[in-house]
């Protein structure tokens, strides 16, 4: 599993933006051809989002195209998926059988292309009603697919919700979502943006509650957001300090013939230093890559 602890959104039609937000810390950047972009805009830029992605970077880089039923999504998947483009991000998906047109375009792109089959990401945003309610068969629709994120903004407009800045009425739609990924065997989903700029600490109470609801990690709106979002999806040291002895002291025990010990007045079995194991994993993959 990749690193998708924070994913900035760039206006794809606003080159200043796209050059700076290439160069942040940010583990995805997404340049957007659906909100951030006037509709007179959308076909021009395009080539834009393209070019600005097949040049050197350091993060991976996906485009948001139009909604499955917009006039603009065929057009941004005709340009878009190209040699240099790790993904796409789809936004309000609401059933399996869009998905599946959507897998079937970009086959037959990759191949008319010449790119490896399937080397394209798909990323599903949820924000309806209707999209949480068909998460299992969304979940199962596609090899592609390999986690989804969710849209808090849409989805309060859809649900007639107040999006409050403790967010509670998003439990059930975050808990959802979590739960259908894992049982279809995606990887945690990624959380919604979080529309309070300059409120630093709701940002990290907000990437804290998904942190620990099983999320992997947060779509940002501002190069701000991204330092804080990283920092609570990156073990600190004292976590993983404590994550080493877990796994030590269990393999110790296991060796003797003990599979429930405790440490520090702790009890570990082996779901406890299962998730030790995940949290040096992690910790692992942000050393190698150089990342903090």
């Amino acid at each position: 599993m990749g690193l998708y602890r924070s994913m900035l959104f760039a206006p794809g039609n606003h080159a200043r933006k796209v050059e700076k937000s290439l160069t942040l810390d940010a583990d995805v950047v997404i340049l957007d051809l659906e909100d951030a972009v006037a509709v007179s805009e959308k076909p021009a830029t395009r080539p834009v989002v393209v070019k600005a992605l097949q040049k050197p970077r350091s993060c991976l880089g996906y485009v948001r195209v139009n909604a499955f039923d917009t006039p603009f999504c065929y057009g941004d998947l005709q340009a878009v998926v190209q040699r240099g483009v790790d993904g796409i991000i789809l936004p309000k998906v609401e059933s399996a059988a869009q998905l599946q047109c959507i897998d079937w375009l970009m086959m037959q792109l990759e191949r008319e292309r010449g790119l490896e089959q399937g080397c394209v990401d798909l990323l599903p945003i949820i924000e309806t009603g209707k999209g949480v309610s068909a998460l299992k068969p969304i979940c199962a629709a596609s090899p592609r697919v390999k986690r989804l994120s969710f849209g808090a903004g849409d989805y309060s407009l859809d649900m007639n919700m107040r999006w409050t800045r403790g967010e509670r009425e998003m439990d059930h739609a975050r808990a959802s979502i979590a739960v259908e990924s894992r049982a279809a065997g995606l990887e945690p989903p990624v959380d919604t943006v979080f529309i309070h700029l300059g409120d630093i600490d709701a940002l990290k109470a907000s990437t804290e509650l998904v942190r620990d609801m099983g999320y992997q990690g947060k779509l940002c709106i501002h190069p701000e957001q991204v330092p804080v979002v990283n920092q609570v999806f990156t073990p600190s040291e004292d976590e993983i300090a404590k994550a080493r002895r877990y796994v030590k002291a269990f393999e110790d025990a296991e060796a003797s013939g003990s599979a429930s010990i405790q440490v520090d007045g702790y009890f570990i079995d082996y779901p406890i230093v299962e998730k030790a194991r995940r949290v040096l994993g992690v910790a692992a993959e942000i050393e190698a890559r150089g990342l903090s």
